[in-house]
């Protein structure tokens, strides 16, 4: 497994990270409230921080159990060489409630990260669909169903459990996690995001997961979302059922609220959460010449340059170009 894991970085790495399409937007696209995550990068100098705080609470079953938590979750997300590329980290702070059901039942409270975890995610394939609004000769073309909004985008993802973790969420080793991620845009104010997980591999505690969420934009401003998460696990299943809010209040910020009903095993409880969604943007998009019909230009100054630029080493290599710029200006200045 250790040498899959390497073969996927290297592979990455190794690319070529040249990109036909921008996954940066002009408004924050968080992945918060829902659990899903998009297959989309925020795009090269995105910054964004995706913040929430939240509460469980279930009921207590016989023998061990954890029937309360309550804390903190942040994902950091940032584009890496390629608009295709997202590094990402995720941690959480949490109190939870250990509790141990028999003839009587005694609990106690812990505090410490429950997750700690970093990744990446790679866009393999993006769907593009047909600008139905140039349509003019037919009515009925221009309200037609684009079937190519069935193919989703795919992404690959590649995560650590670093095991950085409190002893409730121990697995005893550092342990990887793969994922593929799916988006189908089914029309301007709807899509459909599909996660399937192989997490904690090579462990007793390891688990397969799905996500399947579908969101709806009201408005510029209003979104929500619908989800279902069932996680496979060793000795039981969990499943939880979530709705919620987002509000972009600017194009860089964004608060969200959810709700979910938890069903773990032989427990049921809920899960509430409140957050917000943050960006620092210092993307910049790469220049296309285009000629008098709109088709892009090959083999111009301006298309060798940024060939080169978004190549890997060419990134690479002007780094050391750059280090050495400044020892020469150093030395002239001396």
């Amino acid at each position: 497994m250790k040498n899959l894991l390497l073969k996927i970085f290297i592979f990455l790495f190794l690319l070529n990270f040249s990109s036909i399409y921008s996954q940066y937007t002009e408004v924050i696209n968080s992945n918060k409230p829902g659990f899903s995550e998009s297959p989309y990068s925020v795009g090269t100098g995105v910054y964004q921080f995706e913040n929430n705080f939240f509460f469980s609470n279930s009921s207590i079953e016989p023998t061990f159990s954890r029937p309360q938590s309550f804390g903190f979750d942040m994902l950091f997300r940032t584009g890496f060489l390629s608009e295709k590329l997202e590094l990402n980290a995720q941690i959480s702070y949490q109190r939870d409630q250990i509790a141990f059901k028999n003839i009587f039942t005694s609990s106690y409270f812990t505090t410490g990260l429950g997750t700690a975890t970093i990744g990446a995610k790679y866009l393999l394939y993006q769907q593009t669909y047909e600008d139905k609004s140039k349509e003019v000769r037919s009515w009925k073309r221009r309200q037609a169903f684009d079937n190519k909004r069935l193919i989703p985008s795919i992404a690959i993802y590649v995560g650590i459990n670093t095991d950085l973790v409190n002893d409730p969420y121990k697995t005893g080793s550092v342990t990887p996690k793969l994922g593929l991620l799916f988006q189908q845009n089914l029309s301007n104010d709807f899509n459909l995001i599909s996660n399937f997980f192989y997490d904690k591999i090579g462990t007793e505690f390891f688990e397969y997961s799905y996500i399947i969420t579908g969101t709806y934009n009201f408005n510029n401003r209003w979104s929500t979302f619908f989800e279902n998460q069932t996680v496979f696990q060793k000795y039981q299943n969990n499943t939880n059922i979530g709705t919620g809010l987002a509000f972009l209040f600017s194009k860089d910020l964004q608060i969200n609220a959810s709700a979910r009903y938890l069903i773990e095993g032989p427990s049921t409880g809920v899960y509430s959460s409140f957050g917000l969604s943050y960006r620092i943007d210092h993307h910049k998009d790469s220049y296309i010449e285009l000629d008098e019909n709109g088709r892009k230009l090959k083999n111009t100054p301006i298309s060798r340059y940024e060939k080169n630029k978004k190549g890997f080493f060419g990134r690479l290599f002007s780094v050391f170009k750059k280090k050495e710029g400044r020892k020469k200006a150093k030395r002239k200045r001396n």
